[in-house]
């Protein structure tokens, strides 16, 4: 609460009082001060009394909002997203859209087809709708036409497979008609469909072209370039930058003459790009089973599509949380990969990877050690663009490679008492989950070290848990001295060994890691 202070024989307001309480209480404490003859202040029916509360509350607003721009002024303690955007858009770091997830497909056909198909950027794939979650698209996105001829294809046991088809999450908008130039400088178009998949770029002729912007005058038709900025670009450059909002929604910025071209008036703009991703696209092996839109497939005899390993890579958008403590690592690095460390920025700027680890081959190579985001194995597509990414950020003579890391399993099994009155089914359940979390991919890293008290702590914290023994807390590949339960009760992993949960199809008996063997009500 605010205080009336005596400064100077004279009576003011404590100002770091801002609340609707402390400056009513302040404004009332000055009455018997400036107007000693006002009596009936505290009277809900006085018609000064309810000034001084609107005062009070107009008051509460504005220390809200001094607040809110004083705190929405600093990068370290601002919330809203617009905020952070601007912020970081002063040191050249822009936040990462959502990725898009991609995986291999394998077609099967019978042994007796022998045709040719082609398979064309933008056609789609897609796993099966279910009640609790919506199928997930796929298409092609290679930027030449994918040929197969199954007459040349060996029949192995009755069926031709052909292997290595790329997919990733998403749609391709094409041809999209973004407005009409007025020939005026700085002008700004949006795309009409948000969650625009945009990638940090390459050099040269590796730059990722996640958007074609094509204008048309008459007969005469121009593809732009994509820069990340147009402070570089000439006068007569044909260049244009992609914004994108708080929201998610993007923005075709084009030159102002003298930092990039402006399109004469009358012209026509169009933007072909893919929107989509999230970690909803990392969906498990096998699970694309339909063809939803590729002519060439659709009229073929009986076949089968499937991916053979999980889509890996999908990653939603780059947090507020993320931007704040990596964006600073991206600018000291100034988007030159140097050091050790700056690799490790810089593949982390990129969106789809999920942990990195940077290590020194030979005297000009350097290792990437890489797990795409939400786990699993490097797809081809994700190592291409990577490798794109890098080219002119590594020095002329470095090479860069790309290795998988190592995924290590993890077993944990234990005896739990239940108190009485609660369900079996839920405790099992919030008994995996919290043993789970421990495992999560966002939650291990590189060398990590497992406690088995940690578990132990995450276990007996669930509300209905009576108590707890874990009889098993072991690695795979673990010594026999290491079984059931870890020497010391801990788990050291190597320096490129991550953590994770057993997958439930692979060793049913322990129901993706975490056994939970038995039961017994405090009864």
């Amino acid at each position: 609460m605010a205080e009336i202070k005596k400064i100077n024989e004279n009576m003011v307001i404590d100002y770091m009082a801002r609340d609707y309480d402390s400056l009513l209480l302040s404004m009332r404490s000055l009455i018997e001060n400036k107007l000693p003859e006002w009596k009936e202040y505290e009277s809900e029916a006085d018609f000064g009394n309810v000034l001084l509360q609107l005062f009070a509350h107009m008051g509460d607003i504005l220390s809200y909002y001094q607040d809110r721009i004083a705190n929405e002024s600093f990068l370290g303690t601002a919330q809203e997203r617009r905020s952070i955007i601007h912020h970081l858009r002063l040191i050249g770091y822009r936040l990462a859209t959502a990725a898009p997830a991609s995986t291999t497909l394998e077609l099967t056909v019978a042994e007796d087809c022998t045709k040719t198909v082609v398979i064309k950027k933008g056609d789609a794939f897609a796993t099966k709708s279910r009640k609790d979650k919506p199928s997930v698209r796929f298409e092609y996105t290679g930027d030449n036409d994918l040929v197969i001829n199954f007459d040349a294809i060996t029949a192995v046991g009755g069926v031709r497979k052909f292997s290595g088809i790329p997919v990733e999450e998403g749609r391709l908008i094409k041809d999209e008609i973004i407005g009409v130039s007025d020939g005026k400088p700085n002008q700004r178009f949006p795309l009409a469909h948000p969650r625009l998949i945009l990638r940090s770029m390459g050099l040269g002729s590796n730059i990722n072209k996640d958007i074609i912007l094509v204008t048309q005058l008459g007969s005469q038709i121009k593809t732009w370039t994509q820069r990340e900025s147009l402070a570089f670009s000439q006068d007569d450059q044909e260049d244009f930058a992609v914004e994108i909002d708080e929201q998610d929604r993007a923005f075709i910025l084009l030159g102002d003459g003298v930092f990039g071209a402006v399109p004469k008036a009358d012209t026509v703009i169009k933007a072909t790009y893919r929107v989509g991703g999230g970690s909803h696209g990392n969906v498990s092996a096998n699970s694309i089973e339909t063809i939803v839109d590729a002519p060439d497939l659709v009229l073929l005899p009986p076949k089968k599509i499937t991916n053979p390993r999980a889509a890996s890579g999908g990653a939603d958008r780059e947090t507020i949380e993320h931007a704040v403590k990596h964006a600073p690592g991206v600018f000291r690095s100034q988007k030159r990969a140097v050091t050790a460390g700056d690799y490790v920025d810089l593949a982390l700027d990129f969106k789809g990877v999920g942990k990195v680890r940077a290590e020194k081959g030979d005297w000009n190579k350097v290792v990437l050690f890489v797990a795409p985001a939400g786990g699993g194995q490097v797809s081809d597509v994700l190592k291409k663009n990577l490798l794109a990414y890098f080219e002119d950020k590594r020095p002329v003579s470095t090479i860069v490679e790309i290795r998988d890391v190592d995924y290590v399993k993890i077993y944990v099994a234990a005896k739990v008492g239940i108190e009485s009155y609660y369900s079996w089914e839920d405790i099992e359940e919030k008994v995996k989950q919290a043993a789970g979390n421990h495992l999560a991919f966002d939650n291990v890293d590189f060398g990590h070290t497992l406690y088995l008290s940690k578990f132990y702590e995450a276990i007996e914290d669930i509300e209905g848990v009576a108590f707890v023994t874990i009889e098993e807390f072991w690695r795979d590949g673990a010594e026999p001295e290491d079984k059931p339960i870890a020497r010391d009760g801990k788990i050291k992993l190597k320096e490129n060994e991550i953590p994770m949960i057993p997958p439930a199809e692979e060793d049913s008996d322990y129901s993706g890691g975490i056994l939970v063997k038995q039961y017994i009500s405090s009864e």
